[in-house]
């Protein structure tokens, strides 16, 4: 799947600065889950609640600010500079994290940090993909853009988690954060010096970031396929994220053989999720987001698997079909997106739309445990892979997502800006 690939875009060095920058970052912070979670449990005091409480700390802020970091990756004047100062806030607090471990630091400080590393998510999510768009003006190279930022993620991300329990199990967890510190500086770097390249862009200063946010809804709304997308991914992403946090860990001790069967299982997903993107940098469908919306029902196989209670081998490979599904899904709906969203617009249209996925996901992890204790994790599991069709057909509704065209030609007027240019 990788040989349709052109790598042509590899020629401009603002998309191999990007494509690197992101490379980077992601390799270190593939460290920093595995880092945390060791590390908190091996603090005096540490326990699974002390754990869970950390990891609430960190995911809370992402909730709560994701929408202001959307409104201010539109009204910076260099979405680089923001994405360069939070990058190398994270690296900051990072290594203060590595600190905190090294010297067996209170459970209460870790919790505060995770916090703030949890802010500078949300001001930089949403800020990435306006920079996405300010690096790849032509429309016509943004899907294959999408593909090869994907490929150089997913690839950085399967580095990491080879590494990382190599990292942690050999150094401790104090060396890995401090690795993941160094990833985020040096991403910092790269979006620093790609901004040196770039313009500034107009900014509006005569409407408040309250008055945005408004602006972003209507936007947000004014798409069916956009709404509808990520009211099913709302649904999907807490199942998958329950069946990666619990259902699948709880299974594959039941029956596949424990932890290391289960890291097979995810290390095949990314696998998946590497040749996905490649694939999906060469189709040109004719409806991108039907074939997006149908290739989101492959989130519901490594949970009918494990409910089948499938071998080792069937599951691996249905992993690998979701990954390979999953990424085709993210490709076209991120090119659908910077087509038709106007790019002054497009870093508040991705907050809602990541809010809005993210909304359920802890609520889903909150609830799976209590129903795979008393209706046993098989059970649950099919009524996981369940939903995920269900929400699947119930987007398939939707004429929109069956009809939205493809090419890069947006449909409809483009959104007037909330103000003129300062």
């Amino acid at each position: 799947m990788l040989s349709s690939l052109r790598f042509a875009l590899f020629s401009q060095r603002r998309f191999r600065l990007l494509a690197s920058a992101r490379f980077v970052s992601v390799l270190g912070s593939s460290f920093g889950p595995i880092a945390v979670s060791f590390g908190v449990l091996q603090l005096h005091g540490g326990s699974p609640g002390a754990l869970s409480l950390v990891l609430a700390c960190q995911a809370l802020p992402q909730l709560v600010f994701v929408l202001w970091g959307g409104v201010l990756g539109d009204r910076v004047r260099s979405r680089f500079r923001l994405v360069a100062w939070t990058e190398s806030a994270a690296a900051v607090i990072w290594l203060a994290l590595a600190v905190l471990f090294a010297v067996d630091g209170p459970i209460v400080w870790i919790a505060v940090l995770a916090a703030a590393g949890g802010v500078t998510r949300a001001l930089f999510n949403p800020a990435l993909e306006g920079v996405v768009v300010d690096v790849v003006e032509n429309k016509a190279d943004r899907q294959e853009a999408n593909a090869l930022l994907k490929v150089a993620v997913n690839t950085a991300k399967l580095l990491g988690m080879i590494l990382a329990g190599v990292v942690v199990s050999l150094v401790g967890p104090a060396v890995a954060l401090a690795l993941d510190a160094g990833s985020f500086a040096a991403c910092a770097l790269l979006f620093t010096v790609l901004g040196r390249s770039t313009p500034d862009r107009p900014v509006r200063y005569k409407t408040s970031a309250f008055a945005d946010l408004q602006d972003g809804w209507r936007e947000f709304t004014r798409h069916e396929w956009l709404w509808v997308t990520t009211g099913q991914l709302t649904v999907v992403m807490a199942v998958v994220n329950s069946v990666a946090g619990l259902l699948g860990p709880m299974m594959a001790v039941q029956y596949l053989g424990g932890a290391w069967a289960w890291s097979l299982v995810v290390v095949a997903q990314v696998v998946g999720q590497i040749g996905g993107a490649g694939w999906a940098a060469r189709l040109r469908p004719a409806r991108p987001m039907l074939l997006a919306t149908v290739c989101t029902a492959g989130a519901a196989l490594p949970a009918l698997l494990l409910a089948m209670r499938a071998p080792l081998p069937v599951v691996l490979a249905g992993a690998l079909a979701y990954g390979v599904l999953f990424d085709v899904t993210m490709v076209m709906w991120r090119t659908c997106l910077q087509q038709e969203v106007p790019d002054d617009a497009i870093s508040r249209v991705s907050s809602i739309d990541l809010l809005g996925c993210l909304a359920i996901a802890p609520i889903g992890l909150a609830v799976v445990g209590p129903l795979a204790a008393v209706f046993g994790p098989g059970h649950v599991a099919l009524a996981s892979a369940v939903l995920v069709v269900a929400a699947v057909g119930c987007a398939l509704l939707s004429r929109d997502i069956r009809t939205l065209p493809g090419g890069g030609t947006p449909r409809g007027t483009t959104a007037q800006a909330a103000a003129t240019p300062a």
